[in-house]
């Protein structure tokens, strides 16, 4: 599956977004509309790191019909599965979503119509290296139990490495819709195989007969059965012979027997590469940068330079990082009363923050402090360390004393204009009977720590003590630390963590989680129940993904490779209420946590085979019960 050669308008590769293209596509932000074409547009998009992707937006007709959206969320995991050198992955869709969509890697190439057209048919070496890759793409396409069932050169990119098969399953979905019978065309006649023309079974061989069409078109430049009405090539394809007068010799053999009419007689992908092998003059096939011809090679070099994804704003300048020399960085201001800005007047003790000891405020500082200065001097000239009262984006220090005159109101200094920055003086000659004062300064510093010192003291010995005694068993009253915040005002609530011991896990294997049902995490036995709306604990709903329904429950979605344990789901916070399924793949395991406090990892083992009557996902299932972390809130 995949998609981002449609049918293209001739005025360029990247078209600029129409007025009624959407802007976004579940976050991906689009740049340019690379085309439309039968089943929807493609447009040009970029991953959060910068990597192009193609982004396909099925039409809204075949999103309203149920079926065709069955189908393509289990092509869509199925494609998910295909890695392939010669394939384009899908990275990203949403087949459930308002309007469906999925993303592959951007192939910054033509498609082998668009080259055929523009520069007429290819060499035989590059349809050999053309046929060999595309052989490869099927052989992990079919691996992946998806047969693409619309092979035909708008399908296959040229890059510089190789061709790229896109849009494998695509149709399977579209032959859900009765829109396929009204108007909306689906697949291309001229590339179509007997059994796909007359309606019956199509198999992995319906593609190697495509492939041989395919080679025949890069070869000649024209279709095998040649062109017209729809109807009149199916006929042909289905009663006639091909002209092949126009296939070179080499190619001749490789191309008469992948379009035979009996399926059972067309040649296996692994006899297809050797009949290329046959073919090239050389004894193995090699892939040279220049496999390509010229003209077709500068249509890639345009291609990739894809437009620049849409910029966003830039963000706001910071702070500097490193403080000059004589700062100190300060800190964020806590909200508090009165306004941002006042201190308590100096030499006033105030908390500097809940549950710790007291310390002295700083003096205010001199007159015309920055309003957005984030450092503050460490030290004064001739005087004691300043403590900085806010941290950036408001005033670093506050006037608490105007000069000569009382304090300043709040009320008074609001809306006054912001002070000029704060120059620190150089130190000044030491003055008469200086050194006196400077021992009573230092005297007073010494007697602040002291006081802080014991405080701190008191305060850590009786936590401590509070803590012991909770150790022992005993109620560490209304008026312990550890429930009050420690702060001098008292009152307020703190909340407070805490995880149940772990408990003894119990395991339920290979669960058969059918659409519609939903398990309960506290059963003796866990198995389905017949439901997917309620007050349950998991269900997989029909709209195709898992849903955390109990009140209060959430799933988190573990990342590929990251082991599910009892501390990694008590530690994840990256909660959903639902997962769609086609996030999902073999493997992939999904923390579970409920709101009767239970502790689920469920891990995908795989899922309904597509000709299943019934759509279900099959699971592992461990429960750690009245294990989940709780919060609580204290009120003093």
């Amino acid at each position: 599956m995949g998609g981002q050669q449609a049918d293209r308008d001739e005025s360029g590769v990247f078209q600029p977004l129409a007025a009624d293209d959407p802007t976004t596509v579940a976050g991906y932000r689009l740049a340019a509309r690379l085309g439309a074409g039968g089943m929807g547009k493609v447009y040009l998009s970029y991953t959060p790191g910068g990597r192009a992707v193609a982004i396909k937006l099925i039409r809204p007709e075949f999103g309203e019909d149920a079926e065709f959206r069955r189908r393509f969320a289990q092509e869509v995991r199925s494609a998910q599965r295909v890695q392939g050198l010669f394939t384009a992955p899908v990275i990203d869709a949403d087949p459930d979503g308002a309007q469906p969509w999925l993303a592959t890697a951007y192939v910054p190439g033509p498609s082998l119509a668009d080259a055929v057209v523009a520069h007429g048919a290819l060499p035989v070496e590059t349809v050999l290296l053309l046929v060999a890759g595309m052989a490869e793409a099927l052989h992990v396409i079919h691996g992946a139990g998806i047969v693409h069932r619309d092979l035909k050169p708008s399908n296959v990119l040229l890059a510089a490495d190789g061709p790229r098969v896109i849009d494998f399953g695509i149709a399977h979905a579209a032959d859900a819709t009765s829109l396929t019978g009204s108007g909306v065309t689906i697949g291309t006649p001229s590339f179509m195989a007997p059994e796909q023309a007359a309606g019956r079974q199509v198999t992995a061989a319906t593609d190697v007969f495509a492939l041989g069409q395919v080679a025949a078109y890069a070869s000649t430049g024209v279709p095998a059965f040649g062109e017209g009405t729809g109807h009149g090539v199916l006929y042909r394809i289905v009663h006639e012979e091909p002209d092949l007068s126009a296939v070179p010799e080499r190619l001749t053999e490789l191309v008469t027997r992948c379009l035979a009419k009996d399926p059972e007689a067309r040649p296996s992908l692994s006899e297809i590469i050797g009949l290329c092998q046959a073919a090239n003059a050389a004894t193995v096939l090699r892939r040279p940068e220049d496999w390509l011809p010229v003209a077709v090679s500068a249509e890639i070099t345009a291609r990739a330079a894809a437009p620049a994804p849409p910029q966003t704003p830039p963000p706001p300048p910071t702070a500097p990082s490193v403080a000059p020399a004589g700062y100190a960085p300060t800190a964020p201001a806590a909200p508090s009363t009165p306004p941002p800005g006042y201190g308590p007047p100096p030499g006033t003790v105030a908390p500097s923050a809940p549950g710790a000891a007291s310390v002295p405020t700083a003096p205010p500082a001199p007159a015309g402090a920055p309003s957005a200065f984030p450092y503050a001097p460490t030290q004064g000239p001739g005087s004691s360390a300043y403590a900085p009262t806010q941290g950036p984006a408001s005033s670093a220090y506050a006037p608490t004393q105007g000069p000569g005159g009382p304090a300043y109101p709040p009320q008074q200094w609001s809306g006054r204009p912001a002070p000029t920055p704060y120059q620190p003086q150089p130190p000044r000659p030491a003055k008469k009977g200086g050194g006196r004062g400077l021992v009573v300064a230092v005297a007073a510093v010494l007697a602040f720590a002291l006081a802080g010192g014991v405080t701190a003291y008191v305060v850590l010995k009786d936590k401590d003590g509070q803590s012991s005694s909770r150790a022992d068993g005993r109620p560490s009253g209304k008026g312990s630390a550890s429930t009050q915040g420690g702060g001098s005002t008292g009152g307020g609530s703190t909340p407070k963590t805490s995880q149940a011991p772990a408990p003894q896990a119990a395991t339920f294997r290979d669960i058969n989680l059918t659409a519609g049902y939903h398990l309960t995490l506290g059963d003796d036995e866990v198995r389905p129940q017949d439901g997917e709306d309620g007050n349950y604990e998991l269900s997989y709903d029909t709209g195709g993904y898992l849903d955390a329904e109990s009140s209060g429950g959430n799933l988190v979605l573990l990342d590929p490779g990251q082991e599910g344990t009892l501390e990694a789901c008590r530690a994840e916070t990256r909660f959903t209420q639902n997962i769609y399924v086609n996030k999902l793949s073999k493997g992939r395991q999904v923390c579970v946590t409920t709101g009767t406090g239970h502790l689920g990892l469920v891990t995908v083992k795989g899922f309904s085979p597509e000709d299943s009557p019934s759509t279900y996902l099959t699971l592992d299932l461990t429960v750690w019960r009245n294990a989940a972390p709780s919060t609580s809130t204290s009120t003093g």
